[in-house]
């Protein structure tokens, strides 16, 4: 008695054991579609999550206006936040301004310094940005490439296990459902396992492309508000 009379005649498990080596290479492919969206998936759920944990902490720091020294002690120790890695490189670049025109090189903690302009450190702002939404960014095509492309190699599964049906029915010379039924099933398989693939990725990478649109916002923002509070205590009026 084989092990398909234990419960498993006509399951998903023995219509993938008896699918064709086409078939069986359009599932596996797949299914390595699926396991690595799923590890994406994964990660950027806690990626995201660490950022926006952190980015609060930060900005209860640097929402009390205090010693911008303090805020950056702060800041330099919250690596995944976009916000606090903002602000460390644009305290880094004010300080290097600072020296470069005072006499001494005083750290950027009152109005006895000031800068010239703001150009260098907007420019580092900007540069910054673009990295952290790099980062965020940063294997998401996968996520859409399984969505768009997932659906259509399950579909080329189907269609080839209906072309070998139909063979298998033009040697029987018979076309009664219990021949063609099996073979039409195993052939959808393809489909289903496209689909499988595709759905969760589709939703979860448009989930994750709003979540940076906001941190890009964010960081925006954060950009205007840390370029007020430099050229109202530090810029040269």
């Amino acid at each position: 008695m084989s092990i398909f009379d234990y419960g498993f005649k006509g399951s998903i498990y023995e219509m993938v054991a008896h699918a064709g080596p086409m078939g069986k290479v359009v599932l596996l492919i797949l299914m390595l579609f699926s396991i690595i969206s799923w590890a994406i998936i994964i990660k950027k759920i806690r990626i995201l999550r660490q950022a926006r944990k952190e980015t609060e902490k930060f900005y209860e720091a640097y929402s009390k206006k205090g010693n911008l020294a303090n805020i950056f002690s702060v800041g330099k120790n919250l690596k995944n936040s976009p916000v606090a890695k903002l602000f460390v490189a644009g305290y880094n670049e004010l300080v290097t301004s600072v020296k470069s025109s005072a006499a001494g090189g005083q750290p950027p903690e009152g109005k006895k310094v000031v800068i010239e302009s703001l150009d260098n450190i907007g420019r580092i702002l900007s540069q910054t940005t673009l990295q952290e939404i790099t980062r965020l960014e940063k294997s998401l095509t996968f996520l859409a490439t399984t969505g768009s492309t997932a659906p259509f190699i399950g579909l080329f599964g189907t269609v080839w296990g209906v072309m070998t049906s139909f063979q298998g029915i033009g040697a029987k010379g018979s076309a009664s459902i219990s021949v063609v039924a099996p073979g039409i099933s195993e052939a959808l398989i393809a489909t289903a396992a496209g689909l499988a693939a595709a759905v969760p990725a589709v939703i979860f990478y448009n989930h994750f492309v709003n979540r940076v649109r906001v941190t890009a916002n964010e960081m925006d923002n954060f950009t205007l508000d840390f370029l007020l509070l430099i050229e109202k205590n530090f810029v040269k009026k």
